[in-house]
This record gives structure tokens, C-alpha cells and sequence, in this order.
């Protein structure tokens, strides 16, 4: 575990390239729809629930980690939040990712979720992110 001397994040390699805190979180959140801050934060609790995870935020999404980077809210709309799960393996039986895509050249599946309401955290969905907390 390596972590970077300047924004203190923890990661599994060392140097790592990474943002370096150059965002802020309301940098991502600013000027969206309270409706859908709403579900990023419901969405972010429901983590919490199941285990600490930390909120990192870049150029263009926020990623939720523990000891490695578990989902990505890649969208904020305005009454919806995009999130990606990457696993190690396609999981195509399910009714809550809308597209399933693997990484070229890589072993992970990105797997995309929509969420448009707080039922949206159903207990499929729970049983993908304890999944991403156990792949971590």
C-alpha cells in the first residue's frame, strides 16, 4: 500500500498516477438538481452502510474507494446518477446494469448502473456492491 506524500490517498501501487486532490467533491456536485445530489448522497450512504468507503473526485467523476477504486459516479443528471462497477468477471444475470462492457486489453467489465430513484439500492444492487467491497 502506497500513500501519495502530498494528498495522503491510499493506494495498492505505488506511485500511482492519480488527481492529487485537485478536485473537490462540490467542484462534481455544484449546480446539479438537488433531486439528484439526493440520490449521489443516498447512494454514497448505502456504501457507508456496508463498509467505510471514501469519496474521491476527479476531472470528470467521482470515484468511491476503500483500498482500491470500487465504483465511479461518472454522471450527475438531473434526475439520475450513472455509476460504474469494474469487476474481474462479466455478471450478465441481472436486471439493474443497463450495458456491460469489458475494458480492451484488460481483464475488467465495466458494469453500468442508472440509478433514478432511492429503490433503485434494491437488494440486487446490494449484492453488486458487497461484491465490489469483497473484489477490493
Amino acid at each position: 500500500m502506497w500513500t501519495c506524500p502530498l494528498c495522503d490517498q491510499s493506494f495498492q501501487k505505488n506511485n500511482q498516477p492519480h488527481s492529487c486532490n485537485e478536485k473537490l467533491l462540490s467542484d462534481f456536485l455544484t449546480g446539479k438538481a438537488s433531486e439528484a445530489v439526493a440520490l449521489f448522497w443516498h447512494f454514497v450512504g448505502s456504501f457507508r452502510q456496508l463498509a467505510p468507503v471514501t469519496i474521491h473526485p476527479t476531472k470528470s467523476m467521482v470515484a468511491i474507494a476503500t483500498t482500491k477504486r470500487i465504483a465511479w459516479v461518472t454522471r450527475i443528471g438531473k434526475d439520475f446518477v450513472d455509476i460504474v462497477f469494474p469487476f474481474k468477471k462479466q455478471y450478465s444475470d441481472n436486471l439493474c446494469f443497463l450495458k456491460i462492457a469489458q475494458v480492451p486489453g484488460q481483464q475488467q467489465f465495466n458494469h453500468h448502473f442508472r440509478m433514478m430513484q432511492k429503490e433503485d439500492v434494491n437488494e440486487e444492487l446490494l449484492r453488486f456492491m458487497n461484491l465490489a467491497l469483497q473484489d477490493a
